[in-house]
């Protein structure tokens, strides 16, 4: 009875929607999801606007998440390029490329277009993903000025504790989890200009795969 009890609670707990960690005053002070933690629970959009859930996603195969800024940003597109170039090879070992971004899947379509991207992009519009992953943060007045000014970002507005309007990124980061959505591999980096090296995935996915 008592086991039957205790299943039954965890299944309630395992079915609850992900708690959205509060967003960061800036890209260093975010509270990132870490190894050991399990890939929350929730919905995302695809290019067609359908909805996909992250911890089925996991439960097919091991997923190599990837958050990053948006079709606007070269770093980001710089890096959806070298993931591209190693997809093959991750496929090959059981693996499958996710990536995330704020942007609408509109915007995320046409970036599969001009990479000529095979693996999936999800839309994190609402940032409750990158909320949930902890990496969610306010940018500074002058980046958000910037960023609407000459790069077209055209992101919600969020209102900070202060009253303030600014947009609201994910702090580049790319997470290995197992198939029972377990985070096995982690790197996040403030520095939105340094991404992992493509070997350092492919390492990680190696020491996942062995286990």
């Amino acid at each position: 009875m008592l086991k039957k009890l205790i299943l039954v609670v965890a299944m309630a707990l395992f079915s609850l929607p992900s708690m959205a960690k509060p967003i960061a005053s800036d890209e260093y002070h975010v509270m990132p999801l870490m190894n050991g933690q399990q890939i929350p629970n929730l919905d995302l959009k695809d290019v067609a606007g359908n909805k996909v859930n992250l911890l089925a996603l996991t439960a097919a195969k091991p997923t190599i998440f990837f958050f990053y800024r948006g079709g606007w940003c070269p770093f980001c597109n710089v890096q959806m390029g070298q993931l591209k170039a190693i997809e093959p090879k991750l496929i090959e070992m059981g693996f499958q490329l996710v990536g995330i971004s704020p942007d609408s899947p509109a915007k995320l379509k046409a970036s599969m277009n001009d990479n000529k991207l095979d693996y999936l992009l999800l839309s994190d519009e609402n940032m409750t993903a990158s909320q949930a992953f902890g990496i969610a943060f306010y940018t500074s007045e002058k980046v958000t000025s910037m960023y609407r000014a000459k790069l077209s970002v055209e992101n919600t507005l969020w209102t900070t504790p202060a009253g303030e309007q600014r947009l609201v990124l994910p702090v580049p980061a790319v997470y290995l989890a197992d198939k029972n959505g377990l985070v096995h591999f982690q790197y996040i980096n403030p520095n939105y200009k340094v991404r992992p090296a493509p070997e350092l995935i492919l390492t990680a996915a190696k020491l996942l795969q062995g286990q």
